[in-house]
């Protein structure tokens, strides 16, 4: 994926919604929609290569270190769900996603995500640069995810509605 990254978000396999994930109003709650997403980047940081194995093998990881969330659709049980990530950005040390949780089928928007994480020395558990191979294949997505329409929701804050 990174050398000749695609000019489209990364799409996740297709997730279903667990049981023991409905809450008492009869749908996914909140929780779950930040364990579906987990889910994705993690599918995203394998391409990446920073995945478990880089862990393992070159003691790196990611922490999120802020994430917003909104909720604009309710998912169900059985209702089949596919995740699109946007690398919007990032430096030696910092991520920013972006993510767009979908209905699979139906193709209806349920929940947005947008994330910074940093980038760890599991040594010293500090943040710390990702090694150059890593910079250089986030870079290539970066750019290819630029080519990309942004969605709806970046950068949105979390405020009453002004009176008019």
């Amino acid at each position: 994926m990174p050398e000749n990254a695609a000019a489209e978000p990364f799409r996740s396999a297709i997730m279903q919604i667990e049981p023991q994930w409905i809450d008492y109003n009869g749908h996914l709650n909140m929780a779950y929609y930040n364990v579906m997403f987990d889910r994705a980047i993690d599918q995203l940081w394998l391409e990446l290569g920073i995945g478990p194995t880089y862990m393992k093998e070159r003691h790196g990881s990611t922490f999120t270190a802020e994430c917003h969330v909104r909720y604009l659709r309710e998912i169900h049980f059985g209702d089949p769900v596919q995740i699109s990530v946007w690398l919007l950005n990032a430096d030696d040390k910092r991520l920013h996603t972006f993510e767009e949780l979908r209905h699979a089928a139906e193709g209806w928007l349920s929940a947005t995500s947008e994330n910074m994480s940093l980038h760890m020395d599991m040594n010293a558990r500090r943040v710390a640069p990702f090694p150059p191979d890593i910079q250089q294949r986030i870079a290539a997505v970066t750019r290819a995810h630029g080519a990309v329409p942004r969605p709806a929701g970046i950068g949105r804050n979390i405020a009453m509605p002004s009176k008019r």
